[in-house]
């Protein structure tokens, strides 16, 4: 079933040069593929991830326009407060968490368990603009508690 699933976000960056190179390495690292320029009129670069059964959830990035373009995110204004992922593992989360490091990526809070359900491990980082980035390994997601 389709219905109600997510199809695609698009995100604003002021950082263009930075966003795509960032975006490119990032959700490589998750399974993503860039998609041809081809397929989008407009922004910067999209990339695509399919699951088993053929559904397809994309992200874009767009330049930033207006007379805020310059700004930083603020994940506490209205709009997007923070983007995740889910991982295979805790050693998923681990691994991905030296990628990132590897990459110069900002991490913001190293691999760890919170308490939002049983078992939930993250670690987060952000993209040059500021937006707040989770990868997430939820047991209860995948129905192991």
């Amino acid at each position: 079933m389709i219905r109600g699933s997510l199809s695609h976000v698009d995100l604003t960056v002021a950082k263009t040069d930075e966003a795509f190179a960032f975006y490119d390495q990032v959700l490589g690292l998750l399974g993503f593929r860039r998609a041809p320029p081809a397929v989008f009129e407009t922004g910067l670069g999209v990339w695509e991830l399919y699951d088993a059964q053929g559904s397809s959830f994309s992200i874009a990035i767009q330049p930033a326009a207006g007379p805020n373009k310059a700004r930083t995110h603020d994940r506490y204004s209205p709009g997007l407060h923070h983007l995740a992922f889910h991982a295979d593992s805790r050693d998923d989360v681990d691994q991905f968490h030296q990628d990132l490091l590897k990459l110069g990526v900002t991490v913001t809070d190293a691999p760890q368990e919170y308490d939002y359900t049983p078992g939930y491990y993250a670690v987060f980082f952000t993209d040059p603009d500021g937006i707040k980035l989770e990868v997430v390994y939820e047991p209860v997601a995948r129905g192991r508690v």
